[in-house]
């Protein structure tokens, strides 16, 4: 009986211990498991160029001043966002033009749109400003871009227009 007794406090330090380096080893697999995903966050600006447009035809807006894009998911050449991976993904579209002919935006998801953002040309208002905001779920491969309708026009300076995106949640 003595003996049991004796063998109590150290079979409790042991299991102290042996919780304690559970706990660690568990904080540590969670720490891998959020290195090992992807991240993907860009941002672009449709500058340095001034006005852009108005076109004959709809045409896709490229981004040309890449501000942030980790995952190189955003090609600043073509204006186009690739999805990397699959998942739910938040995109925003912003733009500022001023006088006339006015703005039209489209955001689409491969051949679909999805948001629009526009300002109709006044006649006394000298800047027109807009946007929208949109999550998509998206597979690997699917592509998001943003078009501008026939004969509107942005600014693309000074980081008025603007497109960006980032991963919310991998699938």
């Amino acid at each position: 009986m003595c003996e049991e007794v004796t063998e109590l406090p150290a079979l409790t330090e042991k299991l102290a211990d042996l919780e304690t380096r559970l706990k660690n080893s568990e904080n540590q697999i969670t720490e891998l498991r959020n290195k090992g995903r992807t991240q993907v966050i860009f941002s672009a600006e449709a500058g340095p160029r001034g006005n852009i447009g108005p076109y004959n035809t709809e045409t896709t807006l490229i981004y040309q001043r890449v501000i942030t894009n980790i995952g190189n998911a955003y090609s600043g050449a073509t204006g186009i966002f690739s999805a990397p991976v699959a998942g739910v993904y938040y995109f925003t579209i912003f733009h500022h033009a001023g006088g006339k002919p006015g703005t039209e935006l489209y955001l689409y998801k491969n051949s679909q749109c999805m948001v629009v953002t526009q300002d109709h040309p006044a006649v006394h208002e000298t800047a027109h400003n807009g946007g929208n905001a949109v999550f998509l779920q998206l597979n690997q491969g699917d592509q998001v871009y943003v078009r501008m309708s026939a004969n509107t026009h942005v600014w693309g300076s000074n980081y008025h227009t603007t497109f960006s995106g980032f991963l919310v949640s991998q699938m």
